[in-house]
């Protein structure tokens, strides 16, 4: 039987859509805490629309204080909002703190004299996957839709005069050919659309704008790639930019932003698959976030080992319960190793430590690292070291940890690769 190439397509936002505002304002919050108090509980959501941010949510802290409409503009002024005339701006927003403590119930359920028997912080199922699509083991289209928007969010920030009519928000979307064997063969569909100052007749405004994504952004976004993904860029692209016409009226005075609305944006762009549960705004203890990191450091360190080129991890909790109740493995039929998928799982269960307080000791989640996950994905992202101030002192402290190759030798010779 003939197979057919198909058509796959991610979407990303960029740090300046509202429901990315909402998600770095929730993470902005969760940082502050943690830096003063490590063992901070925090669930905290964000509302934001035009002239007003609202923050809600449940933390339980011993010592910790956190100057909520402080953290809330510095955080709107680093994205860019700094203009009335945005219709969304830091200096002058209205900003509204319902703030409460964590329910005693949720809370005797994840704290624990013994730290290995805490409890995970809900029940539910955390994903993680990993493919050979790009050289950091995500998928295409995502990839290159997130990198996009970086390239169009450093122009904005440190090249203003390049495009000096951009605003915060914007979004991209790339569809990506793939052969029947699922490898990808060309970029097929670029769309990009970005927030803009009103300039010209709508006419002039919409050809500017195109002609420089065109001209200016994709070829610094090819220039930025490794080789054999620049070369599935083959010219015959079709591209449609700001395709109404004009987007003036963007960030939250256009569309009210929300934490948490942008689940598969921040993971894996559609592939593979998601649990459901958002990430901003929670520390470590809701499984939700950290189990959905480990989960992908399994799976990324699985395919960089050679044991299968796709893979999709699963890990399940129930609340107060420290060990998974299940972990599934999918390797699409790309294992290279006998015994199949169930086989790999059991082997996962031996070689990573699930209980919720190893992950969070594996990758240092009580520190205040999250901010930077709050954009442009919670995976894919290149792992680094930096100091930050936790309890008054400078400490280095590894960010994106869950992104490291760090079992890779022991992946193979546990299945003797």
């Amino acid at each position: 039987m003939l197979k057919m190439n198909y058509l796959f397509t991610s979407e990303s936002v960029s740090e300046g859509h509202p429901d990315k505002v909402a998600d770095q304002i929730s993470d902005a919050i969760l940082d502050e805490f943690l830096s003063q108090d490590p063992d901070s509980k925090v669930a905290c959501e964000t509302f934001c629309t035009a002239g007003l941010v609202v923050v809600g949510g449940e933390v339980r802290s011993d010592n910790a204080y956190v100057d909520i409409h402080e953290t809330v503009r510095r955080t709107i002024a680093r994205i860019g909002y700094t203009k009335a005339e945005y219709g969304f701006d830091a200096s002058s927003c209205g900003i509204i703190s319902t703030i409460h403590e964590q329910s005693a119930d949720i809370n005797r359920g994840v704290v624990r004299s013994v730290e290995e028997e805490q409890g995970a912080g809900d029940q539910g199922m955390m994903f993680g996957y990993a493919s050979r699509d790009t050289e950091d083991y995500m998928p295409l289209a995502l990839s290159l839709s997130h990198r996009l928007l970086q390239v169009l969010s450093d122009i904005r920030h440190n090249e203003p005069e390049v495009m000096p009519y951009l605003r915060p928000d914007a979004k991209a979307q790339f569809t990506v050919e793939f052969s029947s064997h699922h490898h990808p063969v060309r970029v097929h569909t670029i769309v990009v659309s970005t927030q803009h100052d009103e300039f010209g007749t709508d006419e002039q405004m919409h050809q500017r704008i195109e002609a420089d994504i065109r001209n200016i952004v994709i070829p610094r976004l090819i220039a930025s790639l490794p080789e054999r993904t620049a070369a599935l860029f083959k010219g015959d692209w079709i591209l449609h930019v700001n395709p109404t016409g004009k987007f003036v009226i963007g960030g939250p005075a256009g569309d009210t932003g929300l934490t948490g609305r942008k689940i598969v944006v921040d993971t894996y762009g559609g592939r593979g698959a998601h649990g459901g549960g958002a990430f901003s705004g929670k520390d470590s203890s809701k499984v939700d976030r950290s189990g959905a990191y480990a989960a992908r450091h399994i799976a990324k360190n699985l395919v960089a080992a050679g044991v299968c080129d796709e893979c999709l991890v699963q890990i399940a909790y129930a609340i107060g319960v420290a060990e998974p109740v299940s972990v599934f493995v999918e390797t699409y039929g790309s294992a290279h190793v006998e015994g199949g998928d169930g086989f790999i799982a059991s082997k996962v269960r031996e070689l990573f430590d699930l209980h919720p307080a190893a992950i969070v000791r594996r990758f240092g989640l009580k520190n205040p690292i999250f901010s930077p996950t709050a954009a442009y994905g919670h995976v894919g992202r290149k792992p680094y070291r930096a100091k930050v101030k936790i309890m008054g002192e400078e400490k280095e402290v590894q960010f994106f940890g869950w992104e490291l190759l760090d079992r890779v030798d022991d992946v193979k010779r546990a299945f003797g690769l």
